[in-house]
């Protein structure tokens, strides 16, 4: 064979090369041929046309030959790289920028970056990449204030097609964050990276980034096939997750553990803490960091050290810019404290009352700085901008009406249920708990219900109920063993008015006797007799504080922190960043992790600001086991199954949303139900057009490995439930998807921007109680009697408790400057090339916009009672869009406090 080079290869498998050709890509088997002796011929005529076949050694064809056109030329794409300033990163740019001095083809101390080609080479069965680049920073297009522009060249073989990837290996001996590669030719294709890439002595895998496309697995193009799944195994820890041992903060694995780091038993055991996940507290799981055990314990993680955070992976750390800003919002903690914390040094508990002098004129607080003197300013600046209810009244003293609007429009909206059965009914074991049949008789009510027979009332839907019963009574014991922590389990009845708002009527206080034959239980109606009413006052305080619980520890924590972590966690793992599933969730799941590592570092931690806060102290973590136990179903945290679980709403084809609110002026649900709505219809756009064949949603390996691994792994105390929805079709991802976007912004945003405007002034909702209701036969009925006031505020949280409870969620009221909000996305230029999701974003960002404007025309229509009128606070949480602060309103995309 003239002009043939014929090169033998003894005992090949699939996938052996053959080195050597004129530097061109090595050749490859790509078909499944047993162990022989093989022949390879090669075309070497330099010409156009490359010819080989495969033989074995008697001379056999055993694989086809290929003749492939072949331009042997090579061509250039240029690209521009941006690559973020980081303000805290001066030394290390410093470093790198020293590499302008070394020789162009000198590797060390400078970025390699290698394109992928969509495309496979014909000849190797392999992606196709171009030669390696490197990223000089001598080669400065634009400094902008925030990120630096360098341009790049990339040589490829003329035939190589589009690049559907980049590879990025950082051998600098800093990180630096890349945000984009743009290639103007090719019809200016761009890769989204945002992302920090470790030195490669610290992680030596090779970055991947993606091309700006969407991309079903079964839809990949070859070239990227194998990068797909690369990428996938490095954020598992490797094929089996073999990376072990504590993680670092440059990695980027996410994995599960359970929560066995919020004690810390080697302190003694007043630190020491159960774990939550398995049979004794069942509980979601978290990120896994790896650290040691602790010395006393060995199934106890340790806690990290004072100058170390918990590990997140290291793209889920927070930004510069809301790291400062939560950082000055803990220096202002600092300060609003000085004062307290020097009276109570000086003087001892001192009772709440002197609160308002701690705290903002709300024309003070709205008059700018610059017109005081100053010594005004600087007064002011040690005080507490005013809550939302400090602004409406100066009463230290919760009205009935205020009470009753609060659970349809304040800080914990979620707990609200319609009366169903009269009295109400427990579920708990009495041969544990006592006696568990309700105190409440038609006597406690039949005088506050307008006329009607309990059975009517009842029949048209007007007795609705406020119940923590079975959620505190089996702790209480615990409980009331603690210093200064006094609580009941308190059952509350509603009346619902001819206004549309909600009257309290009957509030039974209950508390463990152990005795099956008896019970202790107390209950009180609005009285006007003087002693009475002071009695109805400690009643409601109480009642706060355990609607305050149950808003931190089940519905914030529980439903929203807890239960999501797992499912970014299976995310990152088991979708790929082209995934469409993961591409609609990505600014779903921004900081969150970071915000729950941040949680089990400070908040809900032995001795934590929670612990510290709130009534079941040490016990508030069980508080929330219990409620994941018994009554957490993921089928129900929909908003429209919620209120129809909760008797609030029946479902109705003939209302737009497809059910009718039994309060109509419940504005939770009523503004709530239109974002749900809006997410809806922009996620059955998003689903149609990607997922057509009511077979691809199954067949979607990726899709069902998230959902399976969602559950199995951070759900496994409730993987065998029967509750879980299933995942065969369009409609039923419709459904998942528009469920986890509301429960990420709209839910998280109700429950979490809330807690400063109603839960900041401590006199009228406290959040955790030190005294029981005196009875005549206790020795301090007689104090009670001389003062009731002066009593009842000292069973209320000391002056220095409250301000530190104010500051604490005063900083976690706050938007941060770099906030996203629903209907705003960064990322539309994922969709190019498909118009018809472009227009539902932009669609979906209009929807938003006319929200806000409905919203804002309810807050004035004074026909609802319970968003308008004299001293009655506007509903603004579910407005879309704020400023940065403690603005009690605004929905971000995700939970990122």
């Amino acid at each position: 064979m003239a002009g043939t080079k014929i090169v033998t290869a003894m005992n090949c498998m699939p996938q052996n090369k053959v080195h050597g050709f004129q530097g061109r890509t090595p050749l490859s088997l790509s078909h499944s041929i047993k162990k022989q002796k093989l022949v390879y011929y090669w075309s070497m005529n330099g010409k156009s046309k490359t010819k080989f076949r495969v033989m074995n050694q008697k001379g056999k064809q055993i694989a086809p030959q290929v003749e492939t056109e072949e331009n042997i030329t090579s061509t250039k794409f240029m690209a521009l790289v941006s690559v973020r300033n980081s303000s805290n990163n001066n030394k290390a740019f410093l470093n790198n920028f020293l590499s302008i001095f070394m020789p162009q083809n000198n590797t060390k101390g400078c970025v390699v970056l290698q394109l992928v080609s969509t495309k496979l080479d014909p000849r190797s069965m392999e992606p196709k990449l171009s030669h390696e680049t490197v990223l000089e920073f001598s080669k400065l297009e634009h400094k902008g204030s925030t990120s630096s522009i360098y341009r790049v060249e990339f040589i490829v073989d003329s035939d190589f097609g589009v690049p559907g990837a980049v590879t990025a290996v950082n051998n600098y001996d800093n990180e630096f964050f890349l945000e984009t590669i743009n290639i103007k030719e090719k019809g200016n294709i761009c890769f989204s990276c945002e992302s920090w890439i470790q030195p490669n002595k610290l992680d030596p895998h090779k970055r991947i980034f993606f091309i700006n496309k969407v991309y079903l697995p079964c839809e990949t193009p070859n070239g990227l096939k194998e990068f797909r799944g690369r990428e996938l195994k490095q954020m598992r820890g490797g094929d089996d997750g073999s990376e072990k041992g504590q993680l670092r903060p440059w990695n980027r694995i996410y994995d599960y553990d359970v929560y066995n780091d919020l004690g810390d038993p080697d302190k003694g055991n007043d630190y020491a803490r159960p774990t939550l996940g398995g049979q004794h507290n069942p509980h979601p799981t978290r990120c896994r960091t790896g650290r040691p055990p602790t010395k006393s314990d060995a199934k106890a993680e340790s806690r990290p050290s004072e100058s170390e955070l918990i590990y997140v992976p290291r793209d889920e750390e927070y930004e510069d810019i809301k790291q400062q800003y939560i950082n000055q919002g803990k220096l202002k903690a600092v300060l609003r404290n000085i004062v307290p914390g020097l009276r109570y040094k000086i003087m001892g508990s001192e009772v709440i009352s002197n609160i308002d002098r701690f705290i903002q004129e709300p024309t003070e607080h709205s008059v700018p700085k610059s017109l005081l003197n100053l010594g005004v300013a600087m007064g002011q600046f040690f005080k507490f901008d005013p809550p939302k209810l400090f602004s409406s009244g100066k009463s230290h003293f919760l009205s009935d009406d205020e009470f009753g609007r609060q659970v349809l429009a304040g800080l914990n909206p979620l707990s609200i249920a319609r009366l169903k059965v009269f009295p109400p009914v427990s579920k708990l074991d009495p041969s544990i708990y006592g006696s568990v049949e309700s105190a409440l008789k038609e006597e406690h009510i039949i005088d506050h219900i307008e006329g009607m027979s309990i059975q009517q009332a009842l029949e048209e839907n007007k007795l609705f109920v406020l119940d923590y019963h079975d959620v505190y009574l089996p702790f209480l014991d615990r409980i009331n063993a603690l210093e200064e922590r006094k609580a009941y389990a308190t059952t509350t009845i509603f009346f619902l008015t001819k206004m549309g708002t909600l009257k309290p009527i009957a509030i039974q206080l209950a508390l463990p006797t152990g005795d099956p034959n008896t019970a202790c239980k107390q209950v009180l109606n609005p009285s006007v007799d003087k002693t009475s009413k002071w009695l109805w006052q400690f009643a409601k305080a109480h009642v706060c504080a355990n609607d305050g619980g149950v808003h931190t520890l089940v519905h914030h924590w529980l439903r929203i922190h807890a239960c999501i972590e797992p499912l970014i966690i299976a995310a990152h793992r088991q979708l790929s960043v082209m995934h469409p599933v993961f591409k609609l969730l990505h600014p779903h799941m921004r900081y969150t992790l970071k915000t729950n590592a941040t949680a089990r570092e400070v908040l809900i931690n032995a001795e934590g600001s929670i612990e510290k806060n709130y009534t079941p102290g040490r016990y508030s973590m069980q508080i929330t086991c219990a409620a994941y136990k018994d009554w957490w179903r993921f089928d129900m945290e929909g908003l429209p199954p919620d209120l129809i679980r909760r008797g609030l709403a029946v479902p109705d084809a003939t209302q737009p949303h497809g059910i009718r609110l039994l309060i109509e002026d419940y504005p939770y649900a009523a503004d709530g139900l239109l974002i749900w709505s809006s997410i809806e219809k922009l996620v059955r756009t998003y689903v149609n057009h990607y997922y057509k064949d009511l077979n691809a949603i199954s067949s979607d390996y990726e899709l069902q490995s998230w959902y399976k691994e969602f559950i199995n792994m951070g759900h496994p105390d409730h993987k065998n439930a029967s509750w879980w929805p299933q995942l065969h079709n369009p409609e039923d991802l419709i459904s998942l998807l528009t469920t986890i976007i509301w429960i990420v912004s709209a839910q998280h945003a109700v429950l979490n921007f809330s807690q400063y405007p109603y839960a900041g002034y401590v006199p009228i909702r406290p959040q955790l109680m030190r005294k029981l209701i005196p009875n005549e036969e206790d020795s301090d009925y007689a104090d009670f009697v001389k003062d009731p006031e002066r009593y009842f505020l000292s069973s209320l949280p000391s002056l220095f408790q409250a301000t530190k409870f104010m500051a604490v969620i005063n900083i976690g009221s706050a938007h941060s400057p770099d906030e996203e909000y629903i209907g705003d996305r960064n990322d539309k230029s994922s969709w190019l090339g498909e118009p018809e999701i472009i227009d539902a974003l932009i669609q979906f960002s209009t929807d938003m916009k006319n929200i806000e404007k409905e919203i804002k025309r309810r807050n004035a229509d004074p026909k609802l009672r319970n968003r308008c009128g004299h001293g009655v606070s506007s509903y603004e949480l579910l407005i879309p869009s704020s400023g940065s602060g403690a603005t009690g309103r605004g929905v971000p995309n995700s939970a990122t406090v």
